[in-house]
């Protein structure tokens, strides 16, 4: 009885993951069959998994449209390379001794850091702050900053891993074999902590790679336009060309709107899916690690 039960949650609970997989792929496979759909099929039948005709229009209107779109990519990675150490390290750093019982500063922090979870000055003071204050107008710094650089929520897991996952009877040891702090992090906290270590970076790298908002406010040279600053621009262009005031409706026929939009999407979406498998067994360790002891 008891192996019927168990076999029937293996089926219910396989279901359940398979409905749930096809939920997030259909979509995606929309997406990329609508990109290389013919404009007029999209426009008179909508969306569709069996197109009437298909089309490398929308792509030829991307790189026709911009010259600096090789440009902008590498400049994404850069911005996402440089973020994501800059992020990674501090939130890793501030972590740690959150995580120390024996700091005394560990309550003070840990409420000051969940504060800012909860509480925000505003978009409107904090483009004030950002512009004129610490003026990173038309800088690198513009994509770095905001809303990126440092998350309490990112701290406060990374936290919870450390407390949960690294005895203290290792660190006392390590403090009785005369090790430093800094010592102590590097050589035993960092080695425990590599799953959930790599799994926070793989999620703020993808923060970094799919921010626009940072480029839309703080940006405004073309020659410092991330991937997602240059495409978003060409959807306004787009819609400002196709919105009735600028052309005819032939001429509007002619401009691939839709499925620009979906090739914009199935670009931009590319390094994620190229990197995310090397990294998979991380975010799985991250997961299961300490569910089970002894």
């Amino acid at each position: 009885m008891m192996k019927k039960r168990g076999k029937g949650f293996q089926v219910f609970a396989a279901s359940i993951m398979l409905i749930t997989c096809l939920i997030i792929v259909i979509p995606f496979l929309l997406m990329i069959i609508s990109s290389f759909t013919e404009e007029k099929s999209l426009l008179l039948n909508g969306y569709s998994f069996f197109p009437e005709k298909w089309s490398l229009e929308a792509y030829r209107y991307i790189l026709k449209s911009s010259g600096i779109i090789l440009s902008s990519y590498g400049y994404s990675a850069l911005v996402t390379l440089t973020g994501t150490i800059l992020s990674e390290g501090m939130t890793v750093l501030l972590a740690y001794p959150l995580s120390r019982k024996d700091f005394f500063a560990e309550r003070f922090l840990t409420v000051f850091v969940f504060i800012t979870m909860l509480f925000n000055g505003g978009l409107v003071s904090q483009y004030m702050i950002y512009s004129t204050i610490f003026n990173i107008k038309n800088t690198f710094f513009a994509y770095l900053v905001p809303n990126l650089m440092l998350s309490g929520f990112y701290v406060m897991i990374i936290k919870n891993y450390y407390t949960a996952n690294v005895p203290v009877e290792l660190i006392e040891a390590a403090r009785i074999d005369g090790s430093g702090e800094f010592y102590t992090f590097y050589k035993i906290v960092l080695p425990v902590a590599r799953p959930i270590v790599v799994s926070m970076g793989v999620l703020i790298a993808l923060s970094y790679w799919n921010d626009w908002t940072n480029g839309l406010y703080y940006v405004t040279k073309p020659e410092m336009y991330t991937f997602q600053s240059l495409l978003n621009r060409m959807i306004q262009q787009i819609n400002y060309l196709t919105s009735g005031q600028m052309m005819s409706n032939a001429a509007q026929t002619q401009i691939p709107s839709v499925s620009v939009r979906m090739g914009i999407a199935a670009i931009g979406v590319i390094p994620m899916i190229i990197i995310y498998p090397f990294f998979q067994k991380f975010f799985v360790g991250g997961l299961t690690a300490g569910a089970i002891k002894g």
